[in-house]
């Protein structure tokens, strides 16, 4: 188990749920729009959010966003170690840098320090893309070990001012890499460890990147906050999060829908009744599971670990909880007569 973190008030590691957090994409000097778009993110289920930093306009405007949020709000620092001591005045709640681009070691002292004296913690944000050229030189190019070696780097440096209240991500554009670096790490330290697959791109593979390499991790005990990057509204970044979390088995909140992929003794429209069901379901907040099934032979046994389901047939279909049969029904009325179930659980 890794040890805890304080994020806000958020607990970060150490047994704590695994959280959810997003990056925003507004100016963040643009006070207004940062602020409305973290609101939209924390109605969509958002835990943590980061703003970047990059110079200080956006450094004098963290204080009015903290002001009118109630998230625990993360800065992004690159380069000037002046930037993050702004934001920690401010009363962010998290500094994300890379201890390795914002100077020499004085610099990293300020910051360590000025984060010890408020409680702050730092997340030391490793990434392939820029990592230092000796140890692209010594692995060879963007290797876990390299990532890792990396990561040890920039904790030593904190650690010689006495600074421990650390949280790490190790993230590559390669799933597989991203994968193994982390599980490297996890082997060798038990820092809080912030998930991600970075530069994913759009949602389609964007989110299956994040599926992979984030949901495998956290099947494995790997984690304890994650980030998926999408080139996306945000919000979409939250959604997908939800859903790897879910598909995981780390978290159960809501409904969960499975359904088959049908054949040739499906003779109804399961495609479509799929997608009804999924659609009806995010009004759902029970933490339960419905099936959606196409065939009355085997759907109702298949699917007997779905609190309830349907299954379709030639003109009508079954309503069945737990694998039990509850009654036949006409198919124009098989969703409404699920729902109707859902509500008496």
């Amino acid at each position: 188990m890794t040890r805890q973190i304080s994020v806000g008030g958020v607990p970060l590691g150490g047994g704590a749920p695994v959280t959810i957090q997003s990056m925003c994409n507004t100016r963040t000097d643009d006070v207004a729009a940062t602020v409305a778009q973290i609101r939209r993110l924390e109605a969509a289920g958002c835990e943590i959010v980061r703003v970047a930093v990059p110079d200080m306009a956006a450094a004098r405007a963290v204080g009015k966003i903290k002001e009118s949020i109630s998230i625990p709000l993360v800065v992004d620092i690159h380069f000037d170690y002046k930037l993050a001591l702004e934001c920690v005045a401010a009363g962010c709640d998290k500094v994300r840098i890379n201890p390795g681009n914002i100077g020499g070691e004085d610099r990293v002292k300020a910051v360590a320090h000025a984060c010890r004296e408020n409680g702050i913690p730092i997340r030391i944000g490793v990434n392939g893309g820029s990592l230092e050229k000796r140890l692209l030189a010594k692995y060879g190019g963007v290797t876990p070990q390299a990532l890792v070696e990396s990561a040890f780097d920039h904790i030593a440096l904190l650690h010689k001012f006495d600074f421990e209240d650390i949280c790490v991500s190790l993230k590559s554009s390669s799933v597989a890499t991203t994968m193994a670096a982390y599980r490297l790490m996890s082997e060798q330290s038990d820092y809080p460890l912030h998930l991600g697959v970075t530069e994913t791109g759009t949602p389609r593979m964007g989110v299956l990147k994040s599926a992979v390499g984030i949901g495998g991790l956290l099947a494995m005990g790997i984690g304890d906050t994650m980030r998926v990057s999408l080139s996306a509204d945000p919000v979409e970044e939250v959604y997908a999060a939800r859903d790897i979390l879910k598909a995981a088995g780390v978290r159960r909140e809501g409904a969960e829908l499975i359904s088959c992929p049908t054949c040739g003794r499906t003779r109804i429209d399961l495609i479509s009744l799929a997608q009804e069901v999924e659609r009806r379901l995010q009004g759902v907040d029970k933490p339960i599971t419905v099936a959606v099934m196409g065939c009355v032979v085997n759907g109702p046994g298949e699917a007997s670990a779905a609190d309830v389901g349907i299954a379709g047939g030639d003109g009508e279909g079954l309503l069945f909880r737990r694998g039990e049969i509850v009654k036949k029904v006409p198919q124009d009325q098989l969703v409404d007569e699920l729902f109707a179930l859902i509500d008496q659980l």
